[in-house]
């Protein structure tokens, strides 16, 4: 047992990056289940209340183990240190959602990587804007402002490049110019991953929880053809009725 301590202890931060790779997956595992259990909207209820007290109880412990007082986790710490370290993490979701896809596909063939992935959409995206709203301080029925807002604030809003077009008061049209997965496959000198379905769920799902009056339909997406300037696009209409 000291001997595997040993080992461990000569590989800084090994021992950290586990933990994190239990904490993540133990705290997903709760919500898969809670969602099996309560269903979408209790599951996320309950995570607003669990997160919430995560985030304080580890923020808590974190400043206690490096000698920081109460609320100053991380303070002193350079911006532009952390601005990186947070589009690290950012990126580090996106590697996590494509090394799961490719362990599935790899196993059980394209169609079921895709209904595993689309049903995890059908999930995150809604918990994405739930969040997004909760920071941003949005209302319940923003309408299209509270939908650009949360579009701009979610993983993807730092990921990937996009624009706003054709937008009134009561529609918008969401494009995105540079996607990060399709232009890596572009690179690699393959077709488009056919993200439709995906898409459809994540925009339709995520949509719904920023205002329940959002319609969105798909004005374009793999295996669609699509010109160079956008590489998707999504149309969102609030129905008044």
């Amino acid at each position: 047992m000291d001997q595997s301590r040993n080992e461990r202890d000569a590989m800084p931060g090994q021992e950290l990056a586990e933990i994190i790779r239990q904490l993540a997956a133990h705290y997903g595992l709760w919500l898969a289940e809670a969602v099996h259990q309560l269903g979408l909207e209790g599951a996320l209820d309950a995570e607003a209340e669990a997160g919430d007290r995560l985030v304080a109880i580890l923020s808590g412990k974190l400043e206690r183990a490096l000698g920081r007082e109460s609320g100053a986790l991380f303070q002193g710490v350079d911006p532009a240190v952390l601005d990186a370290a947070a589009q690290a993490l950012r990126t580090g979701w996106l590697a996590a959602d494509g090394v799961w896809f490719q362990a599935v596909e790899q196993r059980a063939g394209m169609d079921a990587a895709k209904r595993v992935n689309d049903t995890c959409w059908a999930r995150f995206a809604p918990l994405e804007a739930r969040r997004a709203k909760a920071l941003l301080k949005l209302p319940d029925n923003g309408g299209i402002p509270a939908l650009k807002a949360v579009l701009a604030e979610r993983m993807y809003g730092r990921l990937n490049r996009w624009e706003f077009v054709e937008e009134t008061d009561t529609s918008i049209v969401f494009r995105m110019t540079d996607c990060r997965v399709q232009t890596a496959r572009k690179r690699r000198g393959l077709p488009d991953y056919p993200c439709k379905s995906g898409g459809t769920t994540e925009y339709t799902s995520l949509a719904r929880e920023v205002d329940p009056r959002l319609r969105c339909t798909c004005v374009g997406c793999p295996p669609d053809d699509h010109p160079e300037e956008w590489v998707c696009a999504w149309r969102f209409t609030l129905d008044g009725d």
